[in-house]
């Protein structure tokens, strides 16, 4: 990134969702405030409107409470990061790329093909006051990593050869599961989208990062729910609806009172307290999703398990997405790869990945990888920088690239074209797409037609 100079300014940002994933971004501006400042914040809950405006110094009339009223005034920041769910990412970057702002959106960039196809011609033919083209970041964090990156010189090092085979997982982890996908935002796909889109865009990303300049050629899947309905209901649960009027909630796996109340018995959390730096981002998750109070504790934390969503017995929840899923892809050359995504596991989001080349192989656990040389027979062991934050520094990173990429006016900074950002969601729709058909998704045909209807 290039040093800041007597002259420059710090990129100024918009956080439009002030939630999990605005935090996050939004605290790479405390740990670098001269190359970056927060200038407002939009969002509904009051609690999250308050904890910004104390965190980054906002006057009250940068505080907002809809996206909206932002969007009515004149251009007054370099860019917005948009981390609202995933449905208001298409008419955000609509709205905002017509008046100029540069754009780090969450991932998934959007919910159906034809917004995605459209964002990115939005984006192409923005314009910033001077007429430079617009900066468009998306928060496929995992290419960002340290480890990521350490890899990724490996590869280009031609220590694994020709690449022929990868295999990666993402082990969502059975809490993080039923609370997210079950009971949580993301258990509908017609309120958001469907878990392949909304947990492993990013990993099917990776892959791709893995395998940059190679292009997709066929892509099959296989995956279900299987688990998470009503006719798997213990019978020992009777009519109960809630964890905590259950009779069998003693012997279930996925007890609410289990998850939310039994492991934090005792403690007692301040929400004014949530965004501090080196905070998990679970105990942002409890204040947000759980609790609407100003403290956590087992009064409060009962309560909303007793009236709220987070409360509700797993199999009656209502969800449609699948609990399991495989993703097949083949690229050009005929390399070939495959992404796993399972709730069932004990490891949260503690991806593993192996890399199979024609002269070595690569084993990772998203800490420290190895590199097996078939020629001398020996291992070399890498452990690169931890980072700081979430997905392994890679939040970190992407705002750093994103943050640099503004402040030059140039979008390579990022390592990534908004093409690119799509070619990597429309591997994912192609994976959908043969899941639920039943079918090997022909990919340049898929791109072709898709690209043709919107």
């Amino acid at each position: 990134m290039p040093a800041p100079t007597s002259t420059s300014k710090p990129v100024s940002l918009i956080i439009l969702g002030g939630g999990q994933r605005g935090v996050v971004y939004a605290d790479y501006t405390i740990a670098h405030p001269d190359l970056a400042e927060v200038v407002a914040v939009a969002d509904p809950r009051p609690l999250r409107r308050k904890l910004f405006a104390r965190r980054h110094h906002l006057a009250d009339d940068k505080v907002f409470n809809d996206w909206e009223d932002v969007a009515k005034l004149p251009r007054f920041a370099d860019a917005v990061v948009i981390s609202t769910l995933d449905k208001l990412h298409a008419p955000m970057v609509s709205v905002f790329s017509k008046l100029g702002y540069h754009i780090l959106c969450e991932k998934p960039m959007a919910t159906s093909i034809s917004d995605c196809i459209n964002m990115v011609r939005e984006i192409e033919s923005g314009r910033t006051d001077a007429g430079s083209p617009l900066v468009f970041g998306v928060g496929h964090v995992l290419r960002y990593s340290p480890y990521n990156q350490a890899i990724k010189e490996v590869i280009n090092s031609g220590a694994l050869g020709d690449i022929v085979n990868i295999q990666h997982i993402e082990p969502v982890g059975n809490e993080h599961f039923v609370h997210s996908f079950v009971r949580g935002n993301w258990k509908s796909e017609n309120e958001t989208t469907f878990a392949l889109m909304a947990k492993c865009c990013h990993d099917l990303d990776i892959v791709n990062f893995y395998l940059s300049g190679r292009k997709p050629v066929q892509v099959s899947s296989f995956g279900s729910l299987s688990l998470f309905k009503p006719s798997r209901k213990p019978k020992a649960a009777g009519d109960a609806k809630r964890c905590l009027d259950c009779p069998a909630e003693e012997d279930c796996v996925w007890s609410a009172k289990k998850v939310y109340l039994e492991k934090h018995q005792g403690s007692t959390k301040q929400h004014t307290n949530v965004s501090t730096p080196g905070h998990h981002a679970a105990d942002i998750q409890w204040a947000e999703h759980i609790v609407n109070a100003e403290e956590i504790n087992e009064a409060t934390v009962t309560e909303a398990l007793r009236n709220g969503q987070y409360g509700v017995c797993a199999f009656e929840a209502g969800n449609d997405v699948v609990d399991h899923q495989v993703v097949n892809v083949e690229y050009e050359d005929g390399v070939t790869a495959s992404v796993t995504m399972s709730a069932f596991t004990e490891a949260e989001c503690s991806r593993a990945t192996v890399i199979q080349g024609t002269l070595g192989e690569l084993i990772g656990d998203m800490d420290t990888f190895t590199v097996f040389d078939f020629l001398t027979r020996t291992k070399k062991h890498h452990k690169p920088d931890a980072g700081i934050g979430l997905h392994g520094g890679g939040d970190a990173g992407l705002a750093e690239a994103f943050v640099s990429a503004v402040h030059t006016d140039d979008q390579s900074k990022l390592g990534i074209t908004p093409d690119d950002v799509l070619n990597s969601h429309l591997v994912v729709f192609a994976a959908e797409t043969a899941r639920r058909e039943k079918r090997v998704v022909d990919f340049g045909s898929f791109k072709e037609a898709a690209m043709q209807a919107s």
